[in-house]
């Protein structure tokens, strides 16, 4: 895949078919809208052309608006690339851009800059300053600028629409399960392994504190995670807290570490990508050291259970014991 930016430039193709919007998340109905675009693209042997916005529109048209991501840009490339569509355009969402209306934005970017044959678009698809660019409006538009338009129906779990909003608001709620059925993939976050109070080494449990890489990133609810864990391309296992240390009078941030299972290198200042698997359970406060440490023994072999197969391949070659 092919990444253009304001420093990239994207050249114009024949046969182009493309899609716009912010795709946060990347979840199942932005993937079957890829889908359609790329099975499209195919047919009349063109090219798939994605348009994306950095950073999100709405830090900008709502300024006051603490809008979390499910995926930052860099995370959102690493699955398009992925995704098998063949470029991907990622427009610098300013001020001025956010005056487009829809009648601008649809003549500057998508046929001047692109010259789009196909537009195809997800059901409740709005852009424009006017909001006055969906479906109706786009035909309007390929009749104008000999380009046809597809609309792709939403996506639907259980009888419920995927959004990624119901993804965000899952998250916060601590319902992982179903953020990772929407998603159809873990959710994921990657940081930086950061010094911190070393309080878990005290404990037993070794823990590696993480700075995530954006600030925007959407954290889950506060509690304890069963995680998978890539560091340096080498996958491995653990329990992630995220919350406050109440038992040891609590932090004025919010504490994000893992204890990885029958691991024991040096990771200070390696970047640590984490998925999130299951929720073990809420953040408490414990009334002694030993409280917790009991507890978190608990969680550690809830863990192992999960995670035991495919610990037992990874650590087969050196005949580790994955229970220590």
């Amino acid at each position: 895949m092919k990444v253009h930016t304001e420093n990239k430039k994207y050249i114009k193709q024949i046969n182009t078919v493309v899609t716009v919007g912010t795709f946060d998340g990347l979840h199942r109905g932005h993937l079957k809208i890829l889908e359609t675009m790329k099975s499209i693209a195919g047919k009349i042997n063109g090219t798939s052309v994605m348009v994306t916005f950095d950073p999100h529109p709405r830090k900008i048209i709502s300024k006051d608006y603490n809008l979390k991501m499910l995926t930052t840009t860099e995370e959102k490339i690493a699955l398009l690339n992925n995704a098998g569509i063949d470029n991907l355009l990622v427009v610098k969402f300013t001020e001025e851009f956010s005056q487009l209306t829809s009648d601008e934005f649809i003549k500057q970017i998508i046929v001047d800059t692109i010259g789009a044959a196909h537009m195809v678009v997800g059901h409740d698809h709005k852009f424009g300053r006017d909001r006055l660019g969906d479906e109706n409006k786009l035909r309007e538009f390929g009749r104008l600028y000999n380009f046809d338009v597809t609309s792709v129906p939403a996506e639907r779990i259980n009888d419920e629409i995927i959004s990624s909003t119901k993804i965000r608001n899952s998250l916060f709620e601590g319902d992982i399960e179903k953020a990772n059925l929407f998603l159809g993939r873990n959710y994921s976050m990657s940081g930086t392994v950061v010094k911190g109070s070393q309080r878990g080494r005290t404990l037993g449990f070794p823990t590696a504190n993480i700075q995530p890489d954006s600030p925007d990133k959407a954290i889950a609810k506060r509690g304890v995670y069963a995680v998978s864990c890539k560091c340096e391309d080498e996958q491995q296992f653990g329990i992630m807290n995220i919350g406050l240390r109440p038992t040891f009078g609590g932090t004025p941030v919010l504490v994000i570490e893992v204890h990885l299972l029958n691991f024991n290198k040096d990771i200070y200042g390696k970047k640590l990508t984490v998925d999130f698997m299951k929720r073990l359970r809420d953040e408490k406060k414990f009334e002694t050291k030993e409280e917790l440490i009991h507890q978190i023994e608990i969680d550690k072999q809830k863990a192992v259970q999960m995670f035991e197969t495919e610990m037992q391949n990874i650590n087969s070659a050196d005949g580790s014991d994955l229970r220590n």
